[in-house]
C-alpha cells in the first residue's frame, strides 16, 4: 500500500481511525468482484486527496470491525471525520460518485 492508503485489522481499526482526521474505510473482500472494480479508483483518490487516508479492512480476516458497523454486503464504505463514523455507501461507484459524495462532507 502507498500514500495514504493503509491495511486495518480488527486489532488497529480504532488506531487508524481516531489517528487521521479523515478516514474513508473499505470494508472488502478478495472474492467480491465489485471490491475488485473500485480497488483502482480507492487508489487513485488515495494519491488525489492528502487529507484523506484510506483504510481498507479484508472482512474473511477480521471479522469482529464489520460486524460492529452492521456490514451486510461489500464493497461497504464508511467515512469518518476526527474517529466519528459520518456516512455509509454501499456498493461499486464510478470516480465521479465518490468525488461527490467525499465533497458533500469535506468541503
Amino acid at each position: 500500500m502507498t500514500g495514504n492508503l493503509v491495511e486495518a485489522t480488527d486489532a488497529d481499526f480504532e488506531q487508524v481511525t481516531t489517528g487521521n482526521e479523515w478516514v474513508l474505510v473499505d470494508f472488502w473482500a478478495p472474492w467480491c468482484g465489485p471490491c475488485k472494480m473500485i480497488a483502482p479508483v480507492l487508489d487513485q483518490i488515495a494519491g488525489e486527496r492528502e487529507n484523506l487516508t484510506i483504510a481498507k479492512v479484508n472482512t474473511d480476516v477480521n471479522p469482529v470491525t464489520p460486524g460492529r458497523f452492521g456490514v451486510r454486503g461489500i464493497p461497504y464504505l464508511v467515512l469518518f471525520h476526527n474517529g466519528q463514523p459520518i456516512d455509509t455507501k454501499s456498493g461499486a461507484m464510478p470516480k465521479a460518485g465518490f468525488d461527490q459524495w467525499l465533497n458533500s462532507h469535506m468541503c
